[in-house]
């Protein structure tokens, strides 16, 4: 095999070793390179499940990404599961890959700590553990953003599907929420404020439980766009509409949402802004502890509408 050390410059011997190159077919062979760099030019990918749309589009992103700088992205699937996650980590780093890219951090989990004690790279995206490096979108600013824009519609009981504590995208578009009614002057009713999993069938579960209040909320905020799909199922199922009687908004803008019969009011994360810059903290020496928040943007659509 050729010396993959081929001369850069222009000169005489440089397009001599070229030319024989060519002639004999020579292919690089970028594995053999990444082996003398101590690199495989492979990132591996933890995600809960592919079958969520925004964990889909995350991972589209990071693959996209990770291509235009020569590297391919692999992922693994752990239903949420701490246990899962750490089998799937501990199975990537066997294969050699040259750093982690985990979506699954939870609050009070130290597992973080442990791939920090052995040398692996990583870093989280969406989600954070608070000192680790970690791409993610500003939720309070984005919880925040929903919920300012329910109450300039008049809205003043406003219903949130939370999701789960252990996430810090859930408990930040929640911190978000608490901060727009604090700023409006109105108190935080915890009958309205529903503990969730980030599944279609938790937002259908948790919008019933808030119609059945005595006095249901005028408007709910789904902190992502799979709940409010199951909101949007209860609501008609009692006999109600978006945003006739009911306003809705989402979270993530997932491309089946603006193609809903009512399309949807959510907040739009830039999945390859996260994408990137996750890369980046990957790579990147003295981003260890470092977090940067991508700016969300509110897309406003048809299922939300002024309090009549």
């Amino acid at each position: 095999m050729l010396d993959e050390r081929l001369p850069n410059s222009d000169s005489p011997r440089a397009r001599k070793v070229r030319e024989v190159a060519q002639r004999l077919g020579y292919v690089r062979d970028v594995s053999a390179a990444s082996l003398r760099r101590g690199t495989t030019g492979t990132i591996g990918v933890i995600v809960p499940r592919l079958t969520d749309t925004v964990m889909a589009m995350l991972y589209e992103a990071i693959s996209a990404a990770a291509a235009e700088q020569g590297r391919f992205a692999i992922v693994a699937t752990t239903d949420d599961n701490p246990d899962a996650s750490r089998k799937a980590a501990e199975a990537l780093i066997r294969r050699g890959v040259d750093g982690l890219i985990l979506t699954t951090a939870r609050e009070g989990d130290h597992f973080a700590d442990e791939l920090r004690d052995r040398g692996v790279r990583f870093v989280f995206a969406l989600r954070h553990n608070g000192t680790s490096a970690a791409s993610v979108g500003d939720d309070q600013l984005g919880g925040y953003l929903a919920t300012r824009h329910l109450l300039d519609l008049g809205h003043k009981r406003i219903g949130i599907l939370a999701g789960p504590d252990y996430a810090t995208s859930a408990l930040g578009r929640l911190a978000g929420y608490r901060q727009a009614l604090t700023e409006a002057g109105i108190p935080q009713a915890q009958e309205l404020i529903v503990a969730t999993t980030f599944s279609i069938e938790s937002g259908e579960t948790a919008a019933r439980t808030l119609l059945a209040l005595p006095d249901p909320p005028t408007a709910i905020f789904a902190i992502n766009d799979n709940m409010a799909i199951g909101s949007m199922s209860a609501i008609a199922q009692e006999g109600l509409s978006v945003p006739g009687d009911i306003s809705l908004v989402g979270y993530n803008d997932i491309p089946i949402v603006s193609r809903l019969p009512v399309p949807l009011t959510t907040v739009r994360v830039p999945f390859d802004r996260v994408a990137e810059v996750a890369l980046r903290l990957l790579f990147e020496d003295g981003q260890e502890s470092v977090v940067r928040k991508i700016t969300p943007s509110l897309i406003p659509r048809k299922s939300t509408a002024p309090r009549s």
